[in-house]
This record gives C-alpha cells, sequence and structure tokens, in this order.
C-alpha cells in the first residue's frame, strides 16, 4: 500500500493500512500472518457457496434521503471509481488528473495557485507533484522573482501521457453520460459548474 496516494475511495481503510505500514517500519517488525479460519460448524446446507455473492442488506436511509451531501458522496464514489478503473492502463488518480490539466492549461504557474485552484492543502500537492516528477510528467522550476516559489511545466512526456489519458477520460465521460443519459449529465455539470 503506497500511503502516499492521496485519492482513494475509502480514507478510513487507507488511514489503517498506512497506520499498520508505518508501525511496521518503525519497529522492523513484519505482521503476524493470519491462522486460516477453521472449518465452520454450520450445517451444510446453510453454508453459502465460494462462488456465491453475498447480497448486500438493503437498509432505509432515513434522513439521509435528505441530505444533498449524502447523495454527491455516493455519485463522487461511482465516478471515481469508473474514472480509475477505466484510467487503470495509466496508472492516474482523478487529483492527478486535474492537476495536470491545470498545469497544461496554465504552464509556469505556480504551485500555490494550483493548489489553491483545485482545492488541494499544499503538503498533499507536494506529494502529488513529487509523483509526477518521478514519472516525468511534470518539472518545478523555480520563480525569478521569489526563490521559494515553483513554476509548474509539463514535460514533453508529461505531455504525451496526457494525450493517451485524455483519450481514457473522455471513454470514461462518454460512460457516465450512457449511464446517466445525455441531458441529465448536462444538468449536473450546468448544476454544478457555480460551485467549482
Amino acid at each position: 500500500m503506497d500511503c502516499r496516494e492521496n485519492v482513494v475511495i475509502d480514507n478510513n481503510l487507507r488511514q489503517a493500512g498506512c497506520a499498520k505500514e508505518m508501525r511496521r517500519k518503525r519497529t522492523g517488525r513484519t505482521p503476524m500472518k493470519r491462522r486460516r479460519p477453521v472449518a465452520s460448524t454450520a450445517k451444510p446446507g446453510l453454508r453459502r457457496s465460494a462462488a456465491s455473492p453475498v447480497r448486500a442488506e438493503k437498509l432505509d436511509f432515513g434522513q439521509l434521503n435528505h441530505h444533498l451531501g449524502f447523495f454527491l458522496r455516493r455519485l463522487q464514489i461511482w465516478v471515481f471509481q469508473d474514472f480509475i478503473q477505466t484510467l487503470a492502463p495509466m496508472k492516474i488518480r482523478p487529483a492527478q488528473y486535474s492537476v495536470l490539466l491545470i498545469i497544461e492549461a496554465n504552464p509556469g504557474r505556480s504551485q500555490a495557485a494550483v493548489g489553491q485552484t483545485l482545492g488541494i492543502e499544499r503538503a498533499r500537492l507536494a506529494r502529488l507533484l513529487h509523483e509526477l516528477e518521478r514519472r516525468q510528467w511534470v518539472t518545478r522550476r523555480a520563480n525569478g522573482s521569489d526563490a521559494r516559489s515553483h513554476s509548474l511545466y509539463l514535460t514533453p512526456d508529461g505531455e504525451n501521457a496526457l494525450t493517451t489519458i485524455k483519450s481514457l477520460a473522455e471513454r470514461h465521460e462518454r460512460q457516465l453520460i450512457r449511464l446517466l443519459g445525455a441531458k441529465r449529465h448536462k444538468q449536473l455539470i450546468d448544476s454544478l459548474h457555480e460551485y467549482g
């Protein structure tokens, strides 16, 4: 598990896994292997076959049915899962993609301006940019007027990668349009655009 990865569907699971990884690095010990489960004593007719899927129990959302944030988050999870799956060949996450697009549209702008535009905190953006630099897609150059500030640019490799990434992202968007319907897709974008 890469604890530097920041765009995660279930942040609680990531944090728990990262905590275990950090303890292991600090102590130098590897975690004990889990024991195999003991054979079930359940009656043969009541056992689930390994191939049969576990059915999720349908629960009532209660008051959550009246909370926009709840449904926006569920939509975000659904969209991000499809994005991550569609763009898996390029091993890129939504936040990395957003940063690449902002740098492409605004070459030479400061790291702080990119972070502010996307609402990414400084430390998280630094880690994200470090990963994009490691992949040789982005370069940071010291700003001549302020040595503490860095201007961001795509590298030639980054421009080439972004061409492929955009093509996959367009496929992802077409999938969303197919699932939501073109009219609803446009309404969602138009409604949410003013809050972006």
